[in-house]
């Protein structure tokens, strides 16, 4: 599978159980190829509770959502989550409706949505300071902006940094990607 670099350099947090979800882009020189890569990550992943999803294709290259189903379902439970997600047009607001919604959200736009943050683990009250505060005034920043508890964000940024560090040190090694991932 030719994402396995990608998912090591940008999704170990994600394989180690340790975050929601990681996104990644990658070039796309056939389609065909990018599905049929997509698939077998699936069928070697999904058994550890891992999906890939394609959520966009521009320009030539492809936004591939990386993400433990179990803990993505557990965030959209949340009130908090089901409160922004609601008040930025998210109806029904179950795993395949909000991520339906979301692939929408970016085919409509050239940036972002905001609210992608929810769907990558990021605390609530982190996305809803960028949403209000136009992505300014942040106390930090790292892998998300932060708005709200900077020691525990902190602490986060650094257990995925070493995460990161320890998988592609151990990928580079020959470590299989399917040893490197979690089961959950």
């Amino acid at each position: 599978m030719v994402f396995e670099p990608y998912l090591v350099e940008y999704c170990s947090p994600t394989l180690a159980s340790l975050k929601t979800a990681n996104l990644f882009s990658i070039g796309i020189k056939d389609m065909d190829e990018l599905y049929r890569n997509i698939e077998a990550g699936n069928k070697k992943l999904n058994p550890k509770g891992v999906y890939l999803e394609l959520l966009k294709v521009k320009n030539g290259r492809g936004l591939i959502y990386v993400y433990r189903k179990k803990s993505l379902e557990t965030d959209l439970e949340k009130e908090e989550v089901r409160t922004i997600l609601s008040l930025l047009g998210y109806k029904d607001i179950n795993l395949k409706n909000a991520l339906d919604h979301l692939k929408q959200r970016l085919f409509l736009s050239d940036d972002f949505p905001h609210e992608i943050g929810l769907f990558l683990g990021y605390p609530p009250k982190d996305v809803l300071g960028f949403i209000l505060n136009g992505g300014m005034n942040e106390i930090c920043t790292g892998c998300w902006k932060v708005y709200c508890d900077e020691c525990e964000s902190r602490r986060c940024f650094d257990r995925f940094n070493k995460c990161k560090n320890v998988y592609m040190r151990l990928f580079s090694e020959g470590r299989p990607i399917t040893n490197l991932t979690v089961n959950n």
